[in-house]
């Protein structure tokens, strides 16, 4: 089985396999005409399928304005953004299927939402079998414990531990100096510690003090930056002292031990939601394939950035200048869902990972119902209207699998779950959601949505301070804590094709 794609337009290169940052022999740069993929039979078949309620098979059809896209040749590595609902990752799907055929190594797709591979090889099951096999869909820290346990090297990586270590160096020598003063919480000082400083791998204090760090509103002097490195320095000794290490940790040996002894296993890497990606990460996924023609492809929306740190493609030593692919045509969301997710973007000022301003808009191609916003006087008269809108969509025709429930934090995303199966509603984690069919609402985090759609979308428990307009001065940790909430209340909206609510309580 192919996709229509590949039944209408087959590959019309051989097979290659370039070496690492060697010459490639693919296709020329837009060898494949955009006239060719015009065609009124190619055009209907798709958009029919596109049209498909299960969002499980629409997925894997691909639209005829992104095919041009999946077939470029690209001279090193590239990038392809685009606002939510542009068909980012099911432009990298048929990216990995076509890059499998045309080459004869494998493909890796990965991304550092850890949910977002397994959905994918579930739905390159439906969408190119016959390659399949030669596509491994892992995640960014699985990689790089995979990589570091076929070498032989044993790392013990214990994150809730790490953390309780932070707790005990804050509680002992950071509770009691002037970072407190600017923030007694010992959660941002750990946001800084593995988003600015673990997450590039920061060994100089030198290199700290002159670090911009883009994307954190609260400006450090240099005193203050001393007081964080003591800090990060104290944490570190108390990570050896247990014998465990953190995530950061643990790319970071991967990316080491991937300098020392390069793997020559991917033709192609292709990373999704790259914006959350820490500079190490980059770099460990960057040592994979080089510069190789066709080699690493990112894919992401900064706007949709969810985590401190600001890394850019420079710091990670990456250039894909003359490379860049921008997708404007919004496939996914109606234009009124679109023009409503857009409204909690205003002043976050997402910067993008080449260091600019992101300001690059999308065209919605439907239109639809306007979203419904409802604010209630408590949490019981909440969850009896969502419960409520959940079974009022079966009553519509709709099916349980096409509805998200989504939510910003684990706690509400379990009550949630727990009420509506208290309703007599089947549900599954979005956790273990692995890209198939199923009769059930999906419920879970935005953070491990990202990446996914579904035809109904129902945020619940939303704060009421993300849906009201900010009056008056914030204290600029506060501002920026709102900021990536809001970011996060928009990656919620912008995944539902047909449908939004938000209830807030």
């Amino acid at each position: 089985i192919r996709t229509e794609l590949e039944r209408v337009l087959p590959p019309a290169v051989t097979p290659r396999r370039a070496t690492n940052g060697g010459p490639g022999t693919g296709p020329a740069e837009d060898e494949v005409p955009v006239e060719r993929l015009e065609a009124a039979e190619l055009r209907a078949s798709m958009i029919e399928a596109a049209s498909a309620p299960a969002v499980e098979s629409w997925m894997s059809f691909l639209h005829p304005e992104q095919a041009r896209v999946v077939r470029r040749s690209f001279s090193g590595p590239a990038r392809i953004r685009g606002a939510a609902g542009t068909g980012k990752s099911v432009v990298a799907l048929h990216r990995a299927a076509y890059l499998a055929r045309t080459t004869s190594g494998r493909v890796l797709v990965t991304s550092f939402v850890r949910t977002l591979p397994r959905v994918m090889s579930g739905l390159m099951q439906r969408l190119a079998p016959d390659v399949a096999d030669r596509i491994d869909f892992v995640g960014v820290h699985a990689l790089a414990m995979r990589v570091l346990a076929e070498r032989g090297e044993p790392v013990r990586v214990d994150a809730v531990a790490a953390e309780e270590a932070f707790r005990e160096v804050w509680a002992a020598v950071g509770r009691d100096t002037p970072l407190a003063r600017i923030d007694p919480a010992h959660s941002y000082w750990l946001e800084e510690l593995h988003h600015v400083i673990k997450g590039r791998g920061l060994t100089r204090f030198e290199d700290y003090a002159r670090l911009p760090r883009t994307g954190r509103r609260r400006a450090l002097s240099r005193e203050q930056r001393e007081q964080m490195w003591r800090l990060y320095i104290d944490y570190e000794k108390a990570l050896r002292h247990r014998g465990i290490l953190d995530w950061d940790d643990l790319v970071l040996r991967a990316e080491a031990s991937l300098r020392a002894e390069p793997l020559d296993l991917y033709d192609a890497v292709i990373v999704d939601e790259a914006q959350d990606l820490s500079c190490a990460m980059l770099r460990m996924l960057h040592l994979l394939v080089g510069d190789r023609p066709d080699g690493l492809l990112l894919v992401g929306d900064s706007r949709q950035t969810i985590y401190p740190g600001g890394t850019t493609l420079a710091e990670a030593g990456i250039s894909v200048a003359g490379r860049g692919v921008v997708l404007t045509t919004n496939h996914r969301t109606t234009a009124e869902i679109a023009d409503f997710a857009s409204t909690v973007l205003h002043g976050t000022g997402a910067v993008d990972i080449d260091g600019m301003l992101d300001d690059v808009a999308a065209t919605a191609s439907r239109h639809g119902d306007e979203p419904e916003r409802e604010i209630f006087e408590s949490r019981a008269l909440h969850d009896a209207s969502f419960v409520a809108h959940v079974r009022g969509v079966v009553e519509r025709g709709g099916r349980l699998g096409d509805i998200g429930v989504l939510a910003l934090s684990n706690i509400v995303a379990q009550e949630a779950a727990t009420t509506l199966r208290a309703a007599g509603i089947a549900t599954i984690e979005v956790e273990r959601y692995d890209g198939s069919q199923v009769d059930a609402v999906r419920v879970g985090t935005v953070k491990r949505a990202k990446g996914l759609e579904f035809a109904h979308v129902l945020v619940v428990r939303t704060p009421l301070h993300l849906v009201r307009p900010i009056a008056g001065d914030v204290d600029p940790a506060v501002m920026e804590r709102r900021d990536r909430q809001r970011r996060e209340l928009y990656v919620a909206m912008t995944r539902a094709r047909e449908h939004l609510w938000i209830g807030v309580a």
